[in-house]
């Protein structure tokens, strides 16, 4: 029978670490004792604050279809969240509200690549990042980045990678996997290569784990001079607020963009969901401070997974800034027979780790870096701890 599927499907990869997760929910379903360390979601529950003006909402019947970009009071609430946060006046005109930034992203791939449009993607990059872009017939230029450069492009690389194609460079900051976090200087010395091209680059600025950032500082890079009109800043409510089953993603963008995502939207899902719309006012309304012990929670985890990795033999590990992954270096054990299995990749190592370990993590192949794995520590302490006594009993 011939495959009645479309080349645009069979061509498409399953996400990395939706498959992850899945595989660790199958294994604990067969009773095996697994921790999954797998998927990027925050184990907190939503503010009450929220979910009261959800509940309110419900009661005022918001029951009906919503504006396709969102409520005009959802966009006028982030254009104020993009003023105190980040310092850019964005106008509601320039505001599309989305199910989940992830079909932000969708929306702009479409919105804005041809057939053979050059995307640079700082290796590593969130794992959609390279499949949305291939949907929309972009070609995906990889730039490859390391633990000993805190997986940071440098204005080198970014100028060596531009080519009369490029249309766009897809970053995010703080950064999944890594937890890197670019400062105002290094966003403008990127900025001055982009903006001295001959062909305009556009910047999608996924900004989606701002607000769970250690460094003390953020930057958006369109707050740096001529780079306003160049970014579309993505972000949403999903990881600060612990709203990801909420789905309500957004961008700020030059309104020529904003017109078209909202097109491209409109024969594709429509407005978002109204409730969780409504909802959302009151969390991007709210002063970030209330986030600060959810923060101060993912931090001292951090710490702790870090002094863990740092005792296990073979490891390499930056100090990440932000988000709530670590992405160690494990190249080390490329080559080597543990417990009569060879390890010759990252995919390898991660399975190992899931067979030997029973520990769920995610192979860094699925983030454009062959020599790491991402682990999640968005878990209790004393799972995190148990985890890393399991890898490294493994490993030896």
């Amino acid at each position: 029978m011939n495959n009645p599927l479309s080349d645009r499907i069979n061509n498409l990869s399953t996400s990395q670490t939706l498959a992850m997760a899945a595989l660790a929910r199958e294994l604990k379903a067969q009773g095996k004792d697994i921790i999954s360390l797998s998927l990027g979601e925050p184990d907190f529950n939503t503010p009450d604050f929220i979910k009261d003006a959800a509940k309110k909402a419900i009661d005022e019947n918001y029951s009906t279809y919503s504006p396709v970009d969102g409520y005009l009071e959802l966009k006028e609430a982030i254009c104020r969240k993009f003023k105190r946060d980040n310092n850019l006046e964005y106008k509601p005109e320039n505001i599309v509200v989305s199910t989940g930034a992830k079909q932000s992203l969708f929306n702009i791939a479409q919105c804005m690549i041809n057939p053979g449009d050059e995307v640079i993607l700082p290796a590593p990059y969130w794992v959609s990042y390279y499949e949305i872009i291939k949907i929309a017939g972009g070609i995906p230029v990889e730039v490859p980045t390391s633990v000993e450069s805190d997986f940071k492009i440098t204005p080198e690389q970014l100028e060596k990678a531009i080519t009369p194609k490029t249309k766009m460079i897809w970053y995010s900051s703080p950064c999944n996997p890594s937890g890197s976090v670019y400062n105002r200087e290094e966003l403008t010395a990127l900025s001055k290569v982009i903006l001295n091209q001959p062909n305009e680059i556009y910047v999608v600025s996924d900004e989606i784990y701002e607000h769970i950032n250690f460094s003390g500082t953020f930057c958006s890079i369109a707050s740096i001079p001529g780079m306003f009109e160049r970014t579309i800043t993505v972000n949403g409510v999903a990881k600060a607020f612990a709203m990801t089953g909420w789905r309500i993603g957004y961008i700020g963008a030059p309104e020529g963009i904003a017109k078209a995502c909202t097109k491209m939207q409109g024969q594709v899902t429509s407005g978002a969901n109204s409730i969780a719309q409504r909802a959302t006012i009151t969390a991007v309304d709210a002063d970030p401070s209330v986030l600060n012990d959810m923060v101060a929670a993912f931090k001292g985890r951090r710490d702790l997974v870090v002094g863990l990795v740092k005792d296990i033999p073979g490891f390499k590990l930056n100090v990440p800034e932000g988000a709530f992954y670590v992405f160690p270096d494990i190249s080390y054990y490329f080559g080597k027979t543990l417990r009569g299995k060879v390890i010759l990749n990252a995919d390898d190592f991660s399975m190992y780790l899931l067979s030997e370990a029973n520990v769920a993590t995610v192979t860094g192949d699925a983030f454009g870096n062959p020599n790491c794995i991402r682990f999640s520590y968005a878990t209790s302490e004393a799972l995190l701890t148990e985890a890393m006594k399991r890898i490294k009993e493994a490993l030896v």
